[in-house]
């Protein structure tokens, strides 16, 4: 239900400061809650009718107890003539799906589900319908919710009964249960702040690393993080990995990539080369590799397939 290059957190000012972190947090546990940290932010409703289809997305940033880990939500109900083929690209963010609707396929039969980290683009079919509420985490956060090394769930979709247990498998009940969005919203904030509460914060290390990638958009290279933090590349490597799924180069490509796509999508915006330098490719023909590699398109064919009122991007 998303499209490249949507909003991740910007970095804290600890984040920002270059040089070794000071201290190796891993066994810290989450930080208790601060007053007012759990108001809810506004929420905003998106509304299509059209030959394609219909759809109402109701998103909800998350409070700042949940922030800067849990990015968000997405309610969803979408009415199609008939089956419709979704593309998913890469992101720096996880997406879990709590489904209260039939089943999709990508490939495989799935309803509710985590989508960790992923190498290239997906394709996701529904077949008329879909409803149910998306959580946007970062791949630090998903670590932290889960417990579970992010490396085994990368270029994967997992169903969330799996990760979650019982819970996980009452959840999508529980929630469509609720009769308005703020109340299941307010659920989610619930269920999420008690296992943060409970988890393991990221290695400092790896969390330095990620949020300077992230306030680069991906021009941070893997040797300065290795030096400002005081590892080798090889251990940066295997700690970001386990935190995040991915290597670090492959996760600075997706967020170089998710940045010139949301560039494109501006139609004053800069041009094609333009971009493609702004976001540090070294021609043309570099970013056009890229965006066949995360999209399986050229840069133009991905404009086209975007879908209105944030419908993501057409698979057709």
């Amino acid at each position: 239900m998303t499209e490249a290059g949507r909003d991740l957190p910007t970095t804290t000012a600890s984040s920002r400061r270059r040089g070794r972190p000071a201290t190796d947090r891993a066994a810290r546990r989450g930080p208790p809650l601060r007053s007012g940290a759990m108001a809810s932010p506004a929420v905003t409703v998106q509304r299509h009718d059209s030959a394609l289809g219909r759809w109402e997305m109701i998103r909800r940033t998350a409070p700042e107890a949940l922030r800067p880990h849990v990015l968000g939500y997405l309610g969803y109900h979408e009415w199609t003539p008939g089956p419709f083929r979704r593309l998913e690209v890469p992101s720096g963010e996880v997406h879990v799906i709590v489904s209260f609707g039939p089943e999709v396929r990508c490939p495989a039969p799935v309803r509710s589900f985590v989508a960790a980290p992923h190498s290239t683009y997906a394709i996701v079919d529904s077949d008329g319908e879909q409803h149910g509420v998306e959580l946007r985490l970062t791949p630090l956060g998903t670590h932290m919710l889960f417990g579970v090394p992010m490396h085994e769930l990368a270029d994967r979709v997992v169903p969330v009964e799996d990760l979650l247990g019982r819970d996980g498998a009452e959840l999508p009940e529980r929630l469509h249960d609720l009769p308005t969005w703020p109340q299941r919203f307010a659920l989610l904030d619930r269920l999420l702040v008690r296992r943060l509460e409970e988890a393991r914060a990221p290695a400092a290390g790896v969390e330095h690393s990620w949020w300077r990638l992230v306030q680069t958009h991906g021009g941070a290279s893997v040797e300065a993080l290795a030096d400002e933090v005081g590892w080798s590349r090889r251990h940066l490597f295997a700690r970001f990995r386990e935190h995040t799924g991915l290597p670090p180069k492959v996760f600075a490509r997706i967020l170089r990539f998710q940045r010139a796509a949301t560039l494109m999508g501006d139609p004053t915006g800069p041009s094609l080369c333009e971009i493609a330098v702004d976001c540090g490719y070294y021609d043309q023909a570099h970013l056009n590799r890229d965006f066949r590699a995360f999209a399986g398109r050229t840069p133009t064919e991905l404009m086209a397939a975007r879908l209105p009122k944030g419908g993501g991007y057409s698979g057709a």
